[in-house]
């Protein structure tokens, strides 16, 4: 395989070239998890590998509890599907909390602390009630938490979504609530930790194959023995090709990648295509992008990719009438590209069902 070819193959696996799936949850099941710390980005995150979406069938998703906000695998957001929580914070949640370990102790936040607070929100969100952050704010300050240090919160909230405690609820206008996940997602059958291993490897290489076990670490955030133990359980179910030295790993049943290199997309910033590796060369030039974003890494920018590769950066401003997306190109785009380029912005925008009208610098 060539650095094309492995792009193209993933723009298939991770169900953008061409998009097949009808249902959010569906996305977010067979990436295993999709990164969702910027909320707007990652609800086209998940659009973008569906057919015919639009922004409001992802936020109705999410607002029913189809798809869930918390933080799993990673210290940071992630969407995932009902059914997966439970085994995944049991999975991820001890790496997750030793990474957070040395904010815990500038913080002042022990055990005792994280016990009381997970009861003090128990008792305020029971019945079905969905707090927001600030009202949740005074329900530990009652409880004599000081919580007047944002991050202070910040990391008590995170704790209680990895004891399995709390999740997202429905927002509230533009506010993000919380809800107890026993009563968001009634318990289900669990998995024991080699079973969870072992489905986290096959989500991770059949959604995003083809892979290296070193992307799987980065991307799970498990040590890299277990990472190797889920591998090993699930190798027999997947192909292997070598290439300059590294091992990749991808479905057996993924057909050949179809023919993208005349097709564009927008990418929202933190894709899985671009942030589910550690080795992201396959997609990204990075002598050729550094000028894009100053701080020299497109995971923080949203990206246009042709032909599997990152081709420049956009932003968007959204006015009453319309949004204007601003491309930032490595390189003019050619008559074909320009095609392919307004085809999918005319996408952004049904998925906004807003007028989306591109605006270049002179």
């Amino acid at each position: 395989m060539t650095n094309l070819e492995i792009a193209h193959q993933r723009l298939h696996s991770q169900s953008i070239a061409p998009a097949t799936f009808e249902k959010p949850v569906d996305v977010v099941a067979w990436l295993g998890a999709v990164q969702a710390q910027d909320y707007a980005a990652a609800k086209w995150a998940v659009g973008l590998r569906m057919q015919n979406a639009t922004e409001a069938d992802i936020e109705q998703a999410f607002a029913a509890g189809a798809i869930l906000r918390t933080h799993v695998m990673r210290p940071t957001w992630h969407f995932v599907a009902p059914a997966d929580i439970r085994w995944l914070l049991a999975l991820t949640a001890p790496r997750v909390n030793a990474a957070n370990a040395y904010y815990y102790r500038v913080l002042g936040l022990d055990d005792a602390i994280f016990t009381r607070g997970n009861a003090a929100l128990v008792k305020a969100l029971q019945g079905g009630k969905q707090l927001t952050r600030s009202e949740l704010m005074s329900v530990l300050q009652k409880t004599g938490i000081a919580t007047d240090d944002l991050l202070r919160f910040a990391y008590i909230i995170m704790h209680a979504e990895l004891d399995g405690i709390v999740c997202s609820g429905a927002r509230r206008g533009k506010q993000f609530t919380y809800a107890l996940l026993d009563e968001r997602v009634p318990q289900a059958g669990t998995l024991e930790r080699d079973e969870a291993l072992a489905e986290l490897a096959r989500r991770y290489f059949t959604g995003h194959g083809p892979a290296t076990l070193q992307d799987f670490v980065w991307w799970s955030g498990l040590s890299t023995t277990d990472a190797r133990n889920g591998l090993e359980m699930v190798k027999s179910q997947l192909l292997q090709e070598t290439v300059d030295d590294q091992v990749y790993w991808f479905s057996l049943s993924a057909p050949p990648a179809k023919d993208c290199s005349q097709t564009a997309y927008l990418l929202p910033n933190y894709d899985e295509y671009i942030v589910g590796y550690t080795d992201r060369s396959a997609a990204i030039d990075a002598a050729r992008t550094k000028d894009l974003d100053p701080r020299s890494n497109v995971l923080f920018s949203h990206t246009i990719v042709i032909d599997g590769r990152v081709i420049g950066t956009w932003k968007r401003t959204l006015t009453k009438d319309a949004v204007i997306l601003a491309p930032n190109l490595l390189t003019p785009l050619n008559e074909a590209e320009t095609r392919t380029f307004a085809t999918a912005v005319a996408h952004y925008g049904a998925f906004l069902e807003r007028p989306v009208k591109a605006k270049f610098q002179e």
